[in-house]
């Protein structure tokens, strides 16, 4: 991981932080749990007393590490989001997997420098795996897998044309209208689409396994965590227009920097 001092503590604070929201939330893992809907447009958005106690436990050891930083999360109240270094916690990326007892969902740990992303966890309890990244200024971009013993630095693979790509996204229901003809125009020049993976997809696309993933209506907590893994392993992600993703909305990661100038043309036609 990276060789700072500072970077190098930070990976290992974000380890405490994964390690504590699995202890809430591979408990609860495939067993009778309730759901709430927090949706406000009829479309189903579940959330369980996992996600809200998961957050809730990382949110105490930041305040108790680093008082001075800011949090971001998924299921509770910003705070201090005006600090130089502000967390960003989705504490189950793909509850709908989850109450589903799929292990298609993750525990997403981001922290941002002055706005910008700069470090990234995915740990999927479940399966015992890690994805990271960090990009924290004036070191060396590093994306990193690890699964036990298993270590290995994660890159994107070259993959220039659409007819040759993996593309992904959680579901083609997210789109409507106008998004979903552009998402269509993307989808039918690829060679292979896959559905349902949430922040998973991200990470096979650090990894070297999907080339795409095109996705619509995100929080800033589902995708800026995601940002360094990606970034550092040789990727590309940005809004719909090309824009950084610090404020949700549309997301385009790629793994070849060509492969997204194809897509970004064809979402924008």
């Amino acid at each position: 991981m990276p060789s700072s001092v500072f970077a190098t503590e930070i990976a290992t604070f974000a380890d405490r932080l994964a390690a504590a929201s699995a202890n809430v939330t591979l408990p609860l893992f495939r067993t009778p749990l309730d759901a709430d809907d927090k949706s406000d447009d009829g479309v189903f958005d579940p959330v369980t007393a996992a996600d809200r106690d998961a957050e809730t436990a990382m949110r105490a050891l930041i305040r108790d590490a680093y008082p001075e930083h800011g949090i971001e999360g998924e299921e509770h109240d910003d705070e201090r989001t005006d600090a130089d270094y502000v967390w960003v916690l989705d504490p189950i990326d793909g509850t709908r997997a989850f109450i589903s007892g799929l292990p298609l969902w993750g525990t997403l740990i981001g922290l941002k420098h002055k706005g910008k992303p700069v470090f990234g966890l995915l740990h999927q309890p479940f399966t015992g795996e890690t994805f990271t990244g960090a990009t924290f200024p004036g070191e060396e971009p590093v994306s990193l897998y690890r699964r036990g013993s298993i270590r290995h630095d994660l890159r994107t693979r070259a993959r220039p044309e659409l007819s040759e790509a993996t593309i992904s996204t959680t579901s083609p229901r997210q789109f409507s209208g106008a998004t979903l003809e552009a998402y269509d125009r993307v989808e039918r020049q690829c060679r292979l689409a896959r559905y349902g993976y949430d922040c998973y997809a991200y990470a096979m696309l650090a990894a070297g396994h999907v080339d795409l993933v095109v996705e619509a209506g995100l929080k800033p907590c589902d995708i800026l965590p995601l940002v360094p893994i990606i970034e550092a392993a040789g990727g590309i992600v940005t809004t719909w227009d090309g824009a950084p993703v610090t404020a949700g909305g549309t997301a385009i990661a790629a793994g070849d920097a060509r492969l997204h100038e194809a897509a970004l043309a064809l979402l924008g036609a």
